[in-house]
């Protein structure tokens, strides 16, 4: 991938970031800081959700999300949606009007026109980039391909913690990754100055996947998860071993009922636990006191973290 592409991608990640320190130091909800950072990635068509999202079998996109906050671990998901033009605001409104968790569906897209949501047409998703991507997994024979195994890559984007901080990620589209080994999600972490914590996940799931699958970005728990006790945390990768493991639950399970600091729970979930099931990709994390964790089995993964009013910082190798 070109420079000017990698120059792209850490340029998206560090607007979104600075937006989401500025909000930060207003005084913003970590809930509301989550969800405008993962609507902003739904925008930019680098990312692999919103406009970008990657095609199904049957040539079409099917969008998830999910949003937790961590005050009362209240959750909103959506899966399967098609015409909703920002699933995480879909999400949301699960969370906040519907009484329940998770709305999928024509009736999830329906659901969303209800709280006055934009509609948009379901080709409006797609970029030529993606379409080749298809093209090139029906031609290989090689069925349903992660971001991190297509044309795009894992972006993830976030505001990291201290006392008014918060912890976000996100994941994407092209990128300098290699094109054979990357996944694709997006995601924010947030702690906000009040200490509460909130998580906020959307994915256009996998290249030539099977119509109707679900991957864990909606699955509270799995892909995306808050408690105030512990951690929020979002999460990328194979989604089938994500939702096994109950990986996003899992860290948080582990510092609350395990006592484990941050990063070993992290570790644990992300070195030993997942790859026992298969499970490749990453997370990003912030603990109830800001402490901050972006990390993955993979080669790479785009990610970065800032401090209210802070300068973003943003990564993608190992050694960033």
């Amino acid at each position: 991938m070109s420079a000017d592409m990698e120059a792209r991608y850490r340029a998206a990640l560090a607007q979104i970031l600075a937006d989401g320190a500025a909000r930060l130091a207003r005084g913003e909800a970590a809930m509301d800081v989550a969800v405008e950072a993962v609507r902003q990635l739904e925008e930019c068509e680098l990312f692999n959700a919103g406009k970008g999202a990657v095609y199904t079998a049957d040539q079409r996109h099917e969008l998830d999300a999910s949003v937790m906050d961590g005050r009362d671990r209240s959750a909103g998901a959506v899966a399967g949606v098609t015409r909703v033009r920002n699933p995480v605001l879909a999400a949301r409104a699960v969370m906040a009007h519907s009484g329940h968790v998770l709305l999928i569906g024509t009736a999830a897209d329906s659901f969303a026109f209800e709280q006055g949501l934009e509609r948009v047409a379901p080709d409006w998703f797609g970029t030529p980039q993606r379409l080749a991507q298809l093209e090139q997994a029906r031609a290989s024979a090689s069925g349903q391909v992660l971001d991190h195994d297509g044309q795009q890559a894992v972006a993830q984007a976030g505001a990291a913690a201290g006392a008014g901080g918060a912890a976000g990620t996100v994941r994407t589209s092209e990128g300098p990754i290699d094109e054979q080994t990357k996944f694709g999600t997006v995601g924010a972490v947030v702690r906000d100055a009040a200490g509460h914590l909130a998580a906020a996940t959307s994915t256009g799931g996998m290249t030539n996947k099977r119509p109707g699958r679900v991957g864990d970005s909606p699955i509270p728990g799995a892909g995306c998860y808050a408690d105030d006790r512990s951690v929020a945390v979002s999460c990328t990768g194979t989604g089938e071993a994500f939702i096994r493991a109950a990986a996003a639950h899992e860290v948080g399970a582990l510092m609350r009922i395990g006592g484990l600091p941050l990063a070993e729970a992290c570790a644990r979930v992300v070195f030993e636990e997942l790859p026992t099931v298969g499970g490749d990709g990453g997370l990003i994390a912030v603990d109830t006191l800001g402490n901050v964790w972006l990390g993955f089995n993979t080669e790479g993964m785009y990610r970065g973290w800032v401090e209210a009013g802070g300068v973003p910082v943003v990564g993608v190798y190992r050694d960033e």
